[in-house]
């Protein structure tokens, strides 16, 4: 697996968006066109202290001369939104990967997008896609309250204006979401989308699913993966096919870890399952899918699994490294 391409990208403005989060525009350093991205994209952040992160594009999927990206604070996270916010400053130069979409828009008669808090980022750039193409289109944004909504203002001001329903924890119980309504009559002409906390995502999946959306119809993306119970594990073996060594996997090891220390690199991102930079081929054994970047049939399949999260069902894993 080859490494993404990278761009350094200066901080021409950092703002505070709302209570918490913090919105970054990026140019190029050489004043050049970025390259092209489409709705539902993000890039690779490289931060201060090794860390990498992934951070959705935000912006108008048609300019060239910026990404933006948008941070929420959290103080549990494993590092990333803090060095964001604390240790990348406007003027300072970065480096970040080209775009790659895993969440990308498909052709519908009516689309309908829902945003748990930051998990707007993706969404408001394919809220403003179908805005410019005269899409038929609903995006339900969903925040803790007024002071935690980012781009408000900005979103009252656009196009997509008339389309955007906010719905606030702490608001009235007339506007808070109407799941039910919301997803209801669903058809082979329709698509969801849905970002946001796991919790949350969860939550608008299975109601789709009880009113009758087909699986293939909705479209998600999470922003970090559920905590596992590990408390079961067990060590297994990796072979690798190109030299036929076998790798013994401690039960408290990634796959990834492991390779690692023997010298052998696979290519990561996120280190959580989400991102799908990892992605290897198996050739023979079972997997224990732990990610939440494969849709279930790609996991029934057994074909192809997430070295930085994921282990073995059986005794040994032959992978195509």
């Amino acid at each position: 697996m080859t490494a993404q391409e990278t761009i350094q990208v200066r901080v021409v403005k950092k703002q505070a968006e709302a209570e918490g989060i913090a919105s970054f525009e990026l140019a190029r350093v050489d004043g050049a066109a970025l390259p092209p991205f489409s709705a539902g994209s993000h890039i690779d952040v490289h931060l201060p202290g090794g860390l990498t992160r992934q951070y959705s594009l935000c912006n108008a999927s048609h300019e060239s001369h910026r990404y933006r990206i948008a941070v929420l604070r959290d103080p549990a996270s494993r590092g990333g939104s803090v060095a964001m916010h604390d240790s990348v400053h406007q003027g300072d130069v970065i480096t970040i990967s080209t775009p790659r979409n895993h969440f990308a828009l498909h052709p519908a008669q009516r689309t309908v997008l829902l945003a748990g808090g930051i998990g707007v980022t993706p969404l408001l750039c394919m809220a403003d896609r179908l805005a410019r193409t005269g899409a038929d289109f609903a995006l339900h944004y969903c925040t803790r309250s007024a002071e935690r909504t980012a781009f408000a203002a900005e979103i009252a001001a656009s196009a997509m204006a008339p389309r955007v329903h906010f719905h606030f924890d702490a608001g009235p119980a007339e506007q808070k979401l109407d799941i039910a309504a919301v997803l209801a009559a669903p058809g082979p002409d329709k698509r969801l989308y849905v970002c946001g906390p796991a919790g949350f995502i969860d939550h608008v999946v299975n109601s789709a699913k009880a009113l009758g959306w087909a699986q293939d119809h909705i479209h998600l993306e999470y922003f970090g993966a559920p905590a596992q119970d590990t408390s079961g594990d067990q060590g297994f073996d990796v072979r690798i096919a190109s030299t036929g060594k076998v790798y013994a996997i401690a039960p408290d090891v990634s796959v990834v870890e492991a390779l690692r220390k023997e010298g052998i690199d696979i290519l990561t991102s996120c280190e959580q399952g989400v991102c799908g930079t990892c992605l290897t081929r198996v050739l023979e054994g079972e997997v224990d899918h732990r990610d939440m970047y494969l849709t279930d049939e790609e996991k029934a399949a057994n074909e192809q699994f997430m070295p930085c999260c994921s282990r073995a069902r059986s005794k040994l894993l032959v992978l195509d490294l």
